[in-house]
Parts: C-alpha cells; structure tokens; sequence
C-alpha cells in the first residue's frame, strides 16, 4: 500500500523513537544497587549516571531504592552528595567483633576536629581563638592524614588565610548526610566533649599531657 502525500508529511510529523530505550525502571534499581554493593566508597549521582546505560534515571532509582530498604538490615544512606549501601545504625553493634580499633584522637585532636565540624569553614588562628590555646601543626596533620578534614578556600582577607572543612570520609565514618545532623550540645555534653576543665595557661599550646587526654566519640576505628 503506497502512503498518501497527506499520511508522509503526517510520518515526518510523528517523533522518531529513541534508539536507546531505557532500561525498566526496577532493572535500574537493579544497576544503581549493584553499583553501590560494589563500592567501596560513597557513589554520587553522576557517577551513578556515567556507569549506567543511556537515557536511565539513577536519582529516580534511587527514591525507590531506599524506600525498598526502609526497615531492613542495609539502608540506603545519603552521605553528603554521595549515597552507600550501610548496616542500619540500632544494628552496628553486631559489627563491633569486625572493628580493629588503632588508637584514639587525643583531647586536642577531638576539640579541634568538633571546632572545624562546627564552624567550617574555620582558619587556623579562629580554632585557637575559640580553643583558647594553640593549635599544633600536628594535630591539623594527623586530622588531615585521616581524612577528616580537608583544606577549604582561601578567606578573601590580608594574608589570605587557608580555611578547613571536614570532608564526606568523615561524614561517611559517623553515619552523617550533612554537617547540619551533627549532634547538639546535650549530645556533646554526654560524649565528653564540653566537660570543664582548668583554663590554659596563656599562650598555651597542644602538649603532650593534652594529647594523651582521650575520647571516646572520635575514636579511630
């Protein structure tokens, strides 16, 4: 049967269709849960969108993902712009024999790391300002060395001072989306980190008998 003039233009008219159908959406929900089982890292979006095949929508999968998850052993969990498959949170006690605990951040390293989730982004000389002592080069080093906190931007003031931020590792590592779920001033009182203590000396700094002080909430694991 040859088409009409008037049933061409309509076939001209009528959209073409995609060459690269997406996958249904439960086979992407698949795809975004085999990603995410199989790294070791938080996945961000875009990632999750450049390993999956044309024309798939990974942020979609994911809302249907996690309410997939809601209740279950493994949770589906936001970590900063990144999402992870992680143990839900009244289960971590079953995972303490499968913990190796190294040492423990030392009262300093504690205080400052709380100082730079608190007020971030924060220079050196504001931790000491609200620290009232200090800061040893050292204790920046082993935060950094862990990859708890990262050098932020420059502040745009004389001497351009380097700003620090925690980073998604150390979001990652207390189970945190964001730096506004961290915990208040109750939380903090009863993890230890707000007792009180003799004031420094003036012109104090992070010694040793300080830095054996220990606490349990920022405990290396």
């Amino acid at each position: 049967m040859t088409d009409t003039p008037a049933t061409a233009a309509a076939n001209d008219d009528a959209p073409e269709e995609s060459l690269f159908e997406a996958p249904p959406m439960g086979e992407q929900e698949r795809m975004v849960e085999a990603i995410l089982f199989a790294s070791a890292e938080p996945v961000t979006l875009r990632d999750l969108a450049g390993r999956m095949p044309h024309g798939c929508d990974p942020a979609e999968a994911l809302v249907h993902l996690r309410k997939r998850y809601e209740g279950r052993g493994v949770t589906l969990t936001r970590v900063g712009d990144a999402w992870a498959l992680r143990t839900a949170a009244d289960l971590g006690f079953l995972m303490q024999k499968e913990t190796v605990e190294t040492r423990k951040l030392s009262r300093a390293a504690v205080e400052t790391l709380a100082i730079v989730a608190y007020h971030q982004p924060v220079t050196r000389a504001e931790i000491e300002e609200i620290r009232g002592v200090s800061v040893s080069r050292g204790t920046i080093d082993q935060l950094i060395e862990l990859e708890w906190i990262r050098f932020g931007r420059r502040r745009m003031t004389p001497g351009r001072p380097v700003t620090f931020v925690v980073t998604q590792n150390f979001l990652d590592h207390f189970g945190l989306e964001s730096a506004r779920d961290l915990p208040g001033l109750k939380e903090l009182r009863s993890a230890g980190l707000l007792e009180s203590r003799p004031a420094p000396l003036p012109g104090g700094e992070d010694g040793d008998a300080e830095d054996d002080s220990q606490s349990e909430m920022f405990d290396e694991s």
